[in-house]
């Protein structure tokens, strides 16, 4: 059952039929002292709809799977999971008042982050002020660890900035003749995007590889020709998007069509899911991107969580769901650790004291945090290789070898 009211999406997991639920409500029937107790209440604010609705969407349906395998065991200390889904609409302003809302009024137990720095990070400000752990899944630019928060910590491999660290590697210890001379970069005005790609813009200027066009564009572009063309016009052996989903779409359609033909080619988030191929119309070939996670890996809860995925939503699970997922294993590994789940001061520290500790195993593997709430970590280099996704970077965790140069458009 979903219940829904103007800006709010409540999921009872257990009405969904999703989960095992022990009916605990027939006359008679003794409740565990946890059920006595209520549900464990997690308030969401998500961009279900706006500018980063796709990605919002996959990393709603991560929480979804782990609520559901968390509900199916018996829940969190013996107390089901209730999430609390909010729509912010991509609008950092609505998901801080959501954020509010869902503490104040709705009294939730624990609290989980958006997706996107930008909506990070007045998400976490009002977290904060009401001393409430913050995991979020997200927000990955620098400037979300230069806020002096104490209760947040991101669920990923790595910051914005490494994302490509492997790659940077990789291109700078090439030959000279081999290495690319020219590199043309192409970014969302967005803190995670631009942070990915300059990241890598940084690395390689470091190493004598000419930035020749350097291109920020806003969130509603559509529009994509004229970046391409003076991408087109500098003739990069590398090109870079600083990307989410549309609009990396956007931008090789629009290199497609003009014949750009850098030797290789980089975007964030767009090539990590399902739909990119068919959405760039046979250009995926050879693409590259950042990715913190893999369907391939072994790492804890992986493949579990991989197939209820299918079973939930009919379709493959992708990174945005799996960092989803991965909020909620740190959470439940602290939350087991502590033994307690509850919005007040004491439980509070206690969850965070102990994440900030430790090392949690996770289906993007080993994650552990410095005092800022950095994941200490790294980023895989995902290929498109004869249309399958393939791990490039790093050699221990490669499935293929990187094709360099990359085929014609």
């Amino acid at each position: 059952m979903a219940r829904v009211r103007k800006g709010l999406t409540i999921i009872s997991i257990c009405a969904l039929g999703l989960t095992a639920c022990a009916k605990t409500d027939e006359p008679g029937a003794a409740q565990p002292p946890g059920q006595q107790q209520g549900p464990v209440k997690i308030g969401i604010s998500l961009p279900l709809t706006g500018d980063f609705s796709e990605p919002g969407k996959g990393i709603q349906e991560g929480y979804q799977v782990w609520a559901d395998q968390v509900n199916a065991k018996g829940g969190l200390l013996g107390r089901k999971v209730e999430l609390i889904f909010r729509d912010d609409a991509s609008d950092p302003n609505r998901v801080s008042s959501d954020y509010e809302s869902l503490i104040t009024q709705d009294k939730v137990n624990l609290v989980f982050g958006p997706f996107s720095s930008r909506l990070v990070i007045p998400a976490a400000k009002v977290a904060e002020s009401y001393g409430m752990l913050f995991v979020e899944p997200a927000g990955a630019a620098a400037e979300v660890f230069e806020q002096g928060f104490t209760r947040l910590f991101y669920a990923a491999p790595a910051i914005a900035g490494d994302h490509y660290n492997y790659l940077a590697d990789y291109l700078v210890k090439l030959p000279a003749d081999q290495r690319p001379r020219t590199a043309a970069y192409a970014s969302l005005d967005d803190p995670f995007a631009q942070g990915t790609a300059y990241g890598l813009r940084d690395k390689l200027a470091a190493a004598g590889v000419k930035t020749v066009v350097d291109e920020v564009y806003p969130p509603e572009t559509t529009d994509f020709a004229p970046i391409a063309a003076k991408i087109a016009a500098a003739k990069p052996d590398l090109v870079v998007g600083g990307t989410q989903f549309e609009d990396s779409v956007g931008l090789v359609r629009a290199l497609q069509e003009l014949k750009v033909q850098p030797r290789l080619a980089a975007f964030s988030t767009g090539p990590t899911l399902a739909e990119f191929p068919a959405a760039v119309k046979g250009a995926a070939e050879h693409i590259l991107s950042p990715v913190g996670w893999s369907a391939t890996a072994t790492f804890t809860g992986n493949q579990e969580m991989i197939k209820r995925y299918k079973e939930m939503f009919g379709g493959d699970a992708n990174e945005d769901a799996a960092n989803g997922y991965t909020v909620g294993q740190v959470v439940e590994a602290a939350v087991n650790a502590v033994k307690c789940v509850d919005p007040t001061k004491e439980c509070q520290d206690k969850l965070t004291q102990h994440i900030r500790q430790g090392t949690f195993d996770t289906v993007v593997g080993p994650l552990s945090f410095d005092d800022k709430g950095r994941p200490e970590q790294a980023h895989m280099i995902q290929q498109y290789v004869k249309g399958k996704i393939e791990i490039v970077l790093p050699e221990q965790a490669k499935t293929a070898d990187l094709v360099y140069p990359k085929q014609d458009w």
